[in-house]
C-alpha cells in the first residue's frame, strides 16, 4: 500500500512543476510555463523551474536573489502596495491570478483554519464558504499549527489531504507558509486590492473572528466592510454532518475507533484511503506511547483539562500559547478563573475561555 504522502503527492514529479504550481502557471506541452494571461514565464531546464523575463530571455541569477514573478493583477491598483510577491506563497491555482484585473471593489470571502484533521464538517463549512462568495474569489488557508497532541498532521499532509477530500474547492485552497493567522490572510487580501472581506467560520467562533477582524480594520490592513459570516450551527452531541468535528475524529484515532473515523471522511474517499489517514493521525499522536484525551480533544474531557488548570501544570504566566482558531501566537499575561488575557507579538490582545 502506498505510504500517505506518496499517495498525496505523487503528482509533484520535480521541482519545476511544483514552483509553477506555486504560481499558478500552467505548462504549453513544449516545456513552457504560461501565466493565464498566455505569457511565459519560465521554462522547465534539468527539472529546476527558470524564469524568463518580459522578452522571453531567460532571467540572470548573478545577483544571488531568486527573481520573483508577479501577475498582471498583482501589478496593478491597490496591489501595488505590494513590492514583490513572496516565494513561499502558493496560491493553488485560483482563478484570480493572471486575469489582469485590479480587485479594487470587490469582495473576497476567506476561511481560516486548523482542519486537523479534515472532516466532512469542513466540507460544509467549504460549501457554505462557496455559496457566499458565489462567482466571487475565495481563499480557503488551513493553519500552520503543528504538534503531537490537538495538531498531528504537519500543512503539507493535511492541504493535500482536503484537496483530495474536497474537490470542489481544491482551487481555493492554498498552502501558504507565510500565512499563519488570520491577520496574515487579511493582509494579503488588502495588498491584493480587495475591497471588501467576508470570513466564513463555524457558528461558535463568528462572535471571536468578527471582533478581531473589525477591531484591527484601518490598523494593520483597510478594508470598506468585513463581514463574519456562520457556516451553520454545530452540536457536539448530534450524528452526521452536524455533530462531526476534528476532535471527534482524533478521539476515535487514538481509540482505533475506525467506523467513528470512517464516518468523518467523505465517500469520494475509498476505505482503505481512509484507515491509512486514521493510522497517520494515530502515528503523529504518539498513541502508542501513552495519550490523554483532555490533551487531544480538550471539550469530551473537560473535568481533567480544569483539574489541570486549576493545578498550574497547565498555561502558566509568560508561557506562550496559540490561539487555534485565529493562530495568534502569544504571551500569556493574566490567569482568571475560566479564562486567560493573552497579548502576541503583533500587540494584539485576546481573552481565551
Amino acid at each position: 500500500m502506498k505510504s500517505f504522502l506518496n499517495f498525496f503527492s505523487e503528482a509533484r514529479q520535480t521541482k519545476a512543476s511544483a514552483r509553477a504550481k506555486q504560481l499558478g502557471l500552467t505548462g504549453d506541452g513544449q516545456g513552457n510555463w504560461v501565466d493565464k494571461a498566455g505569457n511565459k514565464v519560465g521554462k522547465t531546464e534539468g527539472g529546476e523551474f527558470v524564469y524568463y523575463d518580459k522578452g522571453g530571455a531567460r532571467q540572470s541569477e548573478t545577483s544571488g536573489k531568486t527573481p520573483q514573478y508577479r501577475t498582471p493583477d498583482q501589478q496593478t491598483g491597490k496591489s501595488a502596495k505590494s513590492v514583490e510577491v513572496e516565494t513561499s506563497r502558493e496560491r493553488g491555482g485560483s482563478e484570480e491570478e493572471g486575469t489582469g484585473q485590479s480587485k479594487e471593489g470587490e469582495t473576497l470571502t476567506l476561511v481560516f483554519g486548523r482542519f486537523n484533521p479534515p472532516t466532512i464538517g469542513h466540507k460544509k463549512l467549504l460549501d457554505s464558504a462557496a455559496q457566499v462568495a458565489g462567482d466571487g474569489d475565495m481563499r480557503v488557508y488551513p493553519s500552520r499549527s503543528n504538534d503531537p497532541k490537538k495538531n498531528p498532521l504537519e500543512p503539507g499532509q493535511k492541504t493535500d489531504l482536503m484537496r483530495k477530500m474536497f474537490p470542489d474547492h481544491e482551487e481555493s485552497i492554498i498552502n501558504d507558509e507565510s500565512v499563519k493567522t488570520i491577520f496574515d490572510a487579511l493582509k494579503i487580501a488588502d495588498s491584493d486590492g480587495y475591497s471588501n472581506v467576508k470570513i466564513v467560520v463555524g457558528s461558535d467562533r463568528v462572535s471571536e473572528f468578527d471582533s478581531l477582524a473589525q477591531k484591527y480594520n484601518g490598523d494593520i490592513y483597510e478594508f470598506d466592510e468585513i463581514e463574519t459570516i456562520s457556516a451553520g450551527q454545530r452540536d457536539d452531541d448530534s450524528e452526521g454532518v452536524t455533530g462531526m468535528s476534528a476532535s471527534k475524529m482524533r478521539k476515535a484515532a487514538a481509540e482505533g475507533d475506525f467506523e467513528t473515523f470512517r464516518s468523518g471522511i467523505p465517500d469520494n474517499i475509498d476505505d482503505a484511503t481512509a484507515k491509512t489517514i486514521m493510522n497517520t493521525v494515530r502515528k503523529a499522536m504518539n498513541v502508542e506511547e501513552g495519550w490523554s484525551l483532555w490533551q487531544i480533544a480538550p471539550k469530551f474531557d473537560w473535568k481533567n483539562l480544569r483539574e489541570n488548570y486549576v493545578k498550574g501544570n497547565i498555561f502558566k504566566i509568560n508561557e506562550k500559547v496559540q490561539n487555534l482558531n485565529t493562530g495568534l501566537i502569544g504571551r500569556i499575561v493574566r490567569r482568571g478563573t475560566n479564562y486567560l488575557i493573552c497579548v502576541s507579538t503583533l500587540k494584539l490582545k485576546w481573552i481565551v475561555r
